[in-house]
C-alpha cells in the first residue's frame, strides 16, 4: 500500500490517497498524476527503515518544494525556522525539557503549569 498527494498550480497538497505500488517497475505517481508520499516518513526519515519519500508524509495544506522534492507543514508561526535537512519548522529558540508551549508574542517558550490561580 502506498499514498500519493495531489498539489494545485500552487504547489499545495489538496488530497492524499492510499494506492498501489506492487509492481515496481510501473510508474504509479504518473498512473495517479499525483506524488508518492509515505506515511512513515518523518524528517527525512524513515521510521520503520524503508524509504523516505520527499522527507515527510504529505498533509492536507502542506506546501510541495520541487528544488528540495519534499513536503513542508504550514508555518506554525512567523518566528518559526525551515530546517532545510528536514523540511520541518524549528522554534528559534531550543524547546526545554518538560511541559512547555511556544508564545509567539514573547518568542519564547512558556511552562505549562497545573497552576488553577
Amino acid at each position: 500500500m502506498a499514498h500519493y498527494a495531489y498539489i494545485d498550480s500552487n504547489n499545495i497538497v489538496t488530497n492524499v490517497i492510499v494506492g498501489k505500488d506492487e509492481n515496481p517497475n510501473f510508474d504509479w505517481e504518473q498512473y495517479y498524476g499525483a506524488l508518492r508520499t509515505s506515511y512513515n516518513t518523518h524528517g527525512g526519515v524513515h521510521g520503520l527503515g524503508g524509504v523516505a519519500f520527499r522527507k515527510n508524509y504529505a498533509g492536507i495544506g502542506y506546501t510541495y518544494d520541487s528544488t528540495r522534492d519534499a513536503f513542508i507543514p504550514p508555518k506554525p508561526f512567523n518566528s518559526w525556522i525551515l530546517n532545510n535537512e528536514t523540511c520541518l519548522w524549528e522554534a528559534p529558540i531550543p524547546r526545554p525539557d518538560g511541559n512547555w508551549h511556544w508564545d509567539e508574542e514573547t518568542i519564547s517558550w512558556k511552562e505549562i503549569t497545573n497552576d488553577i490561580n
